[in-house]
């Protein structure tokens, strides 16, 4: 078999097995819908007011978008990983042409595709619930892309480096929290401390790309080419740390 017909079945085997997870289905578009309803139309914005969500709706699209980019990733990737290494599946891997990096190829793939979804659903849902102006231009979908791509690898590390699918679901919760409120996504960096390195998280480079790119404001290609080699050089070591046996 082609390499290519290599991804191309594990691509299909990959969607098969998350189509089958009703409740992962659920939730991963359910949500982040939910979190645009809490923050975006319960809490609202209030330009000018002082505090938290006082820039216009259109500022927070790259936090809406970060919830599914960061979280979703993390946890299916590293549950994934958690449940082949606990079935020993890597080994059985290991008899076939299939590679470790053809693997997690196939997975990032899935992932794109089903955030790219849930993606559309929570910025029409800016649009229709909040009232944001959203001006999306093409780099958005490298924006998207490279980031599920990078945290699909982060998922690949933290599920061959915990000990069970529960420490991955921590570990996951417990990195995720704090990069999604912290890299310049729902809080602006002018009401976090000067000394604070959000520069060292790559969702920050994400945050304002897609900003830029969603609002016509700001640098994006800056940022983009941060993201890239954040996201290349991540797939490499997520790829490497795969078990090939138990």
């Amino acid at each position: 078999m082609s390499r290519l017909g290599r991804l191309t079945a594990e691509t299909r085997a990959a969607s098969l097995a998350f189509l089958r997870r009703r409740t992962a289905v659920f939730f991963t578009f359910f949500f982040p819908v939910i979190i645009v309803v809490i923050f975006g139309v319960l809490v609202q914005t209030q330009p000018g007011g002082g505090g938290l969500f006082t820039e216009p709706p259109s500022f927070y699209a790259p936090g809406y978008l970060a919830v599914v980019v960061l979280f979703t990733p993390l946890s299916r990737v590293g549950s994934e990983v958690a449940r082949h290494r606990d079935g020993n599946r890597f080994e059985k891997l290991a008899t076939t042409p299939l590679t470790r990096t053809e693997w997690l190829l196939a997975q990032t793939f899935v992932n794109v595709v089903i955030i790219g979804i849930a993606g559309l659903i929570i910025l029409g849902m800016m649009v229709w619930l909040t009232g944001a102006t959203i001006r999306p231009s093409v780099l958005l979908l490298p924006f998207v892309g490279l980031g599920v791509a990078l945290f699909c690898a982060v998922g690949a590390m933290l599920g061959s480096l915990a000990d069970s699918q529960d420490g991955v679901i921590a570990a996951s919760n417990g990195l995720a929290l704090p990069l999604l409120f912290l890299s310049e996504t729902f809080v602006p960096q002018t009401l976090l401390p000067a000394w604070l390195p959000t520069w060292l998280s790559p969702l920050t480079y994400f945050s304002r790309g897609v900003r830029a790119a969603t609002t016509g404001t700001g640098e994006a290609l800056a940022p983009l080419a941060v993201l890239t080699v954040c996201a290349v050089v991540g797939f490499a070591v997520g790829a490497r740390l795969l078990p090939r046996t138990d």
